[in-house]
């Protein structure tokens, strides 16, 4: 049974860091594509950021230079280190894996994508 345990949200002020995780306990699949999706509140869902299981990785344009996803293939662990925190940050973020590499536009909709209760980032 796979479970995706985030941690690491929380409140900060505009220009503050925070950082992420994701670990995908149980899963043992390859490739996979594996990343972080937010909801803010009003807006659409939209991918973060997502790292493939080759080490690929994709940004929104909204957050490339100020957040940066890595993995520990050890521990299938996804980070997510955001800085210089804005407050059109405030979301809900999820962590999300589908066993398909490289990640395709809409991947983390997928059925069959594993998501994660998420975490709350709260920017003022």
């Amino acid at each position: 049974h796979v479970q995706l345990v985030e941690s690491g949200g929380g409140s900060v002020q505009t220009g503050g860091s925070l950082k992420l995780s994701c670990a995908a306990h149980g899963y043992t699949y390859t490739p996979y594509c594996m990343g972080w999706y937010r909801q803010g509140p009003g807006k659409e869902r939209e991918v973060v950021a997502d790292i493939d299981s080759n080490g690929v990785t994709t940004y929104a344009d909204s957050v490339k230079g100020r957040f940066a996803i890595s993995k520990d293939n050890t521990e299938s662990i996804v980070y997510l280190q955001m800085a210089n925190l804005e407050p059109d940050d405030t979301a809900m973020y999820y962590c999300a894996i589908y066993d398909f590499a490289p990640c395709r536009k809409g991947w983390y909709r997928l059925t069959g994508a594993l998501r994660g209760q998420g975490t709350q980032v709260t920017v003022s």
